[in-house]
Order: structure tokens, then C-alpha cells, then sequence
């Protein structure tokens, strides 16, 4: 069985969706193969938030001026998308409150501290497991179920074979499986690429009955709201895999949780786990990896802060649009 598109997207995450988006504003039909479960993006407490990141990376202030202007893309996503962005700000809340003020004001960013805790209005967040609904479900997006097995090259078209047998040919294909392990039958340049992706795997806690007014974080952990309760989290453990929950890592990050927020009341409580991908310099591969292949990965944790400007530069690269002012930054041959 087989079927056909003008372009395909292997994964069906943050970059995957939102890039299938942008095309199919332009007119493009997309198929995007969703291996369903789970993923890095569901698995996330949907921070867009450059402000924090930049200070608790201690990041130059150009890079800071990049993950701002890529926040600053999100509202007309949004409006187009009918998503709700919340954007309350963040705290910081521990001993290092004045460091962490002074590296905010560095990078450009608006921070006030006051008795130990310094806020900032910049930093945003999206629920995201209802805007991966939303995204999936935006019109001229096809979803088929599967898992690519390999590819391989007709007549100048690309055919994905799922593990099921079924095959997809379309002239384009998008790479935006994460950090899973890529399909067979790459081209050798773009097999070596997407091998410098390190895998990192997130663990957060999700617990129901509790309420903060804005993401907080703290030394070893941070409290999110989230839709019905909070989200305290996360791990980064480079280099594995596995998706069994740790019981030592939720107990450490709720003790560091509990330092700066009351964790006295905890209804129920569930322990989420994914695995995200990161290129050596920690920014997304986004673009042309030759042949009619591209790529959507390795956002690090930054996939929800960045997905608009990944989906604008993939994008811009399918169409042969002007290059974004992310593309140099992001181009899968930068390595």
C-alpha cells in the first residue's frame, strides 16, 4: 500500500507540527508520520522563556538576543493557531538571587530582585500537550500512524517505508524524529549529521492539586504550572535512553522543589519521562541537509521556545524562500 505528498515529516513533535504549519500555509501538501506516544514535546512544561535560560546558561548576550527574537515569534503563531500563551514571567528564588539578576540585566533582559528573588516579565510558557492537539489537528495537515523504517530515492522522490510495510513518496522529507534513531538509507553526509545528536533524557514529576502563580525556578529544579496542578522537573542526564522512571531523581528534585515552593499538599501525582536531542552547540539542526532531505532537531530543551523560528527556517529552505535570520545559526552544516 502505498500513498503520496508534496512533502513529508518523520515525527510529530513541537518542530515536526509547527513546520508542517508554516508549509501548508504556503499551499503545500504535508503528511507528517506520527509514531504516536509520547514525545520530548509532550514530555516538556512548555517554557518559551529566554530570559532564564539565558541567565542559568550564562549565555552571551548575541545568543540571548536570538532565543528573544525567536519568543518574539510565538503571539502570531499563536493568533494563527488559536493557542494560548501565558506569559505571567518567572522567578528565581535561591541564594544566588543577585548573580542571577546581574546576568539577566547583562543579556538585555527586564528583572527586578527583591528579598531574594528576582523576576522577570520575559519569559512565556504554552500548555503543551493541548497545543500538540491543536497542531496536530490544523487544517491541511495529514497524520499517518507508523514509524519510518528507512528511505529510499526514486525516479528523483523519496519513499519512507513504515515498519508497517505502507510507503509514503513525496519530493521532500523533513527529519524531526527527535532523538530517536534515524531511518535506514540515509545520504552518508546527512547520516554523520544526525549522528552528533546527543540524546538527553528529561525526567519531570506532574502533581495535581497545587497551584503557582508563574514558573519558579531554584537550585536543581523548577515549579511550572500546568493545566489541573504543576510540573516540577527536570532531570538532564546525557547519553540515555531509557524511559523507566527513577525514584532517586524524583525524590531530589522534589526536595529541591520544596526549598522554594510548599509541597505539603500533593494530590495525586505522576512521573513523565522523554528524551530530547541535542547538537554539539546546543541550537537546533534546522534546514537543508541536501538531496530533498531536511532537517527539524536537536532544539536541546529549548523545542518549544524555538519551534517558530525552526519551522520559518525549514521552511524558507523547502521553498527557497530568503534565508531567516536564524538560518546561518541553525543550518545542519554548520558541523
Amino acid at each position: 500500500m502505498s500513498s503520496s505528498s508534496e512533502i513529508l515529516i518523520i515525527g510529530a513533535g513541537v518542530l515536526g507540527l509547527t513546520t508542517a504549519v508554516e508549509l501548508t500555509r504556503r499551499g503545500r501538501r504535508v503528511t507528517v508520520v506520527d509514531p504516536g506516544g509520547d514525545n520530548a514535546s509532550s514530555v516538556a512544561a512548555g517554557m518559551i522563556a529566554p530570559a532564564m535560560e539565558s541567565a542559568l546558561e550564562n549565555t552571551t548576550r548575541e545568543r540571548a538576543e536570538m532565543l528573544r527574537a525567536a519568543r518574539d515569534l510565538w503571539p502570531d503563531f499563536a493568533e494563527r493557531q488559536s493557542l494560548m500563551i501565558s506569559a505571567e514571567g518567572s522567578e528565581w528564588r535561591g541564594p544566588d538571587a543577585a548573580a542571577v539578576a546581574e546576568r539577566l540585566l547583562g543579556t538585555g533582559f527586564a528583572a527586578r530582585a527583591e528579598n531574594g528573588v528576582v523576576r522577570t516579565p520575559e519569559d512565556w510558557r504554552i500548555e503543551a500537550e493541548p497545543a500538540l492537539t491543536a497542531l496536530r489537528a490544523a487544517p491541511g495537515v495529514t497524520l499517518v500512524q507508523g514509524r519510518a523504517a528507512r528511505l529510499e530515492t526514486e525516479h528523483g522522490f523519496w519513499r519512507v517505508v513504515l515498519e508497517t510495510g505502507h510507503v509514503l513518496s513525496a519530493g521532500a522529507v523533513i527529519l524531526a524524529m527527535g532523538a530517536h534513531a534515524a531511518p535506514a538509507g540515509l545520504p552518508p553526509e546527512a547520516a554523520r549529521l544526525l549522528g552528533l545528536i546527543r540524546p538527553i533524557r528529561g525526567q519531570l514529576e506532574q502533581l495535581f492539586g497545587l497551584t503557582v502563580e508563574c514558573m519558579r525556578r531554584g537550585p536543581g529544579a523548577y515549579v511550572a504550572p500546568m493545566g489541573g496542578g504543576v510540573m516540577v522537573g527536570a532531570s538532564m542526564d546525557f547519553d540515555r535512553r531509557d524511559l523507566t522512571p527513577d525514584a532517586v531523581q524524583a525524590r531530589q528534585m522534589l526536595q529541591a522543589a520544596a526549598r522554594f515552593f510548599d509541597l505539603t499538599s500533593i494530590g495525586t501525582r505522576r512521573t513523565r519521562v522523554g528524551v530530547r536531542g541535542a547538537s554539539p552547540d546546543g541550537l537546533p539542526m534546522a534546514g537543508a541537509l541536501g538531496e530533498g532531505l531536511f532537517a527539524a532537531l536537536a532544539p536541546r530543551r529549548n523545542g518549544w521556545l524555538l519551534a517558530p523560528a525552526v519551522a520559518q527556517t525549514v521552511t524558507a529552505a523547502v521553498q527557497g524562500e530568503p534565508k531567516t535570520a536564524f538560518a546561518a545559526a541553525f543550518d545542519p552544516v554548520r558541523f
